[in-house]
Formats: C-alpha cells, sequence, structure tokens
C-alpha cells in the first residue's frame, strides 16, 4: 500500500497574478478551504500517511495553515465556541516541507522528494488540480491500478483538440476502457498531438523514477519537465495512464475556478 504522497508547491502562480504576488494560489479559497486542503484531504482519503509539501521561500502561509493555532483555539474554547474546534485542527497525517531554491520546474521539484520516498513508491498530487468524486478519490484510482499493474501510473484527461497545447498528450494503447500502456509522451504538442488523452496532477510511480529525473535536461520552458523523464523510464519500466473519474478543476483557470466554487456552493 502506498503511503507517501508529494505536493509539489513552489511555483509563482503567473497564471493568477498579481493576487498570487502575496497570496499562493494553493490557498485560494475553494469553499470555505483553500485548495491545499482539499489535495491533502484526497491524499488522506485514499490512505496517505506522509507527505511531502516542496514549497519556495514566499509560500510560508502554507507551513502556518497546517500548523496548530493555540491563540484560536483558546479562544473558540473560551468564547464557548468548542463546536468550531475540530475545523480548525490539522489533517491527521504528517507534512514535512521542503524548499525548492529555483523555479526549474516539476522534474526539479519531484527531485527534491528523493530522500523522502526512499525506496518506497509515492504519489505525486498537483495542487492546481481539484478532482470531485463523492465515490473514490482521484488519487486512490491510480494507487488502485498501480498495485494491480506494477508499473508507474499517470492521471489522464480526455481534452478537445485546441486545448492538448497546454498539457503533456500520451500516445497509448488501450488495455480496458479507462486504462491505457503508454507508448510515449509529448509535453504541450504545438502540431499534431498523438492522442487526445491529455496528462493531468495525479501521479503514482516507483521509485526508479528519480534516476531518470537526475539526467534529465531542461526541456521546454527550460525546465526540467517530469514528462521528459517519464518518457525516458519507458524504454526500461512499463508506465499506465488511467482515465480519472470524476471532475477536474484546473483553479489556475479563472472561468474553472469560478465553476468550482459555483459548483460547491450549489451543493449547500
Amino acid at each position: 500500500m502506498i503511503k507517501k504522497a508529494v505536493i509539489p508547491a513552489a511555483g509563482y502562480g503567473t497564471r493568477s497574478l498579481p493576487v498570487t504576488k502575496s497570496v499562493p494560489k494553493e490557498m485560494f479559497p475553494v469553499g470555505n478551504k483553500p485548495a491545499i486542503q482539499l489535495i491533502v484531504e484526497e491524499a488522506v482519503a485514499a490512505g496517505i500517511e506522509e507527505i511531502l509539501i516542496v514549497l519556495s521561500r514566499q509560500k510560508n502561509m502554507i507551513v502556518d495553515y497546517f500548523d496548530r493555532s493555540l491563540e484560536l483555539e483558546t479562544f473558540l474554547d473560551h468564547a464557548n465556541k468548542r463546536d468550531l474546534l475540530p475545523k480548525v485542527e490539522p489533517p491527521n497525517v504528517t507534512i514535512q516541507y521542503i524548499r525548492q531554491p529555483y523555479a526549474k520546474g516539476l522534474g526539479d521539484a519531484v527531485l527534491l522528494a528523493k530522500q523522502f520516498a526512499g525506496n518506497e513508491p509515492f504519489a505525486i498530487l498537483l495542487p492546481d488540480d481539484i478532482i470531485l468524486n463523492q465515490t473514490q478519490p482521484g488519487i486512490a484510482q491510480l494507487i488502485n491500478n498501480f498495485e494491480q499493474k506494477k508499473g508507474s501510473v499517470v492521471g489522464l484527461l480526455e481534452v478537445e483538440q485546441q486545448y492538448l497545447h497546454k498539457y503533456g498528450v500520451i500516445d497509448g494503447e488501450k488495455i480496458d476502457e479507462q486504462v491505457y500502456r503508454i507508448k510515449d509522451m509529448v509535453e504541450k504538442p504545438k502540431h499534431n498531438p498523438p492522442s487526445n488523452k491529455a496528462v493531468i496532477g495525479r501521479y503514482v510511480f516507483d521509485p526508479s523514477i528519480f534516476s531518470y529525473l537526475g539526467k534529465v535536461k531542461p526541456g521546454a520552458g527550460n525546465e526540467i519537465q517530469l514528462t521528459d523523464a517519464v518518457k525516458a523510464m519507458l524504454h526500461d519500466y512499463p508506465c499506465y495512464g488511467t482515465l480519472i473519474d470524476g471532475k477536474r478543476y484546473d483553479i489556475g483557470s479563472h472561468a474553472e475556478y469560478l465553476q468550482l466554487n459555483n459548483e460547491l456552493f450549489d451543493e449547500k
């Protein structure tokens, strides 16, 4: 059973400027919770017991959020508002932090988790992507397929042709209605994408991924791309793609962020 997860949260959030100049996008409110709390809750619901959050120096707000606030707890206790105490309790999971000194890309952020993961397989959840599923968390679907297929798994979404240039896109062999064996991946294809199956922010990797990340040269955007490491790994190890069952929202998209909040408030 996979017990460890990595949440890369060191990016600048340039799509959401100017607010992200001082407020991390991971702290954007989704309903009455910050986005990153939904990500942590998804991981915990899938059986994760240890989480490593990769931060940059301007993201201390995230560390403060997951810490206990003794002053607030004391106030609620004295003000006879003890019913609110469960809402401010830290999640029931061990959270560690590491800083990414330079914005070198997602691959570099994941590589920083090498010591944390050790020799164990681990999950990755990108906090930009919120996945709503009432029956099975998105990352749990990948964990199940990892355990069945005995190979690394990436989350997939079917995307319309005109938007595929924003994603990593797979070329894969269909195994069943939800699962593909990946033959190749193209990061943000400008022309002729190999399919309409785009990689979204959920992954489960065997620790062998670190040996490939350590050899990757800067790619798209002059960054260390996780996609490039996966492509290199395909020569030696199988990797699968799973179409995630659930509604996915990219909180870096203004329109999708509003849709997400509207849906959550409509449910209430």
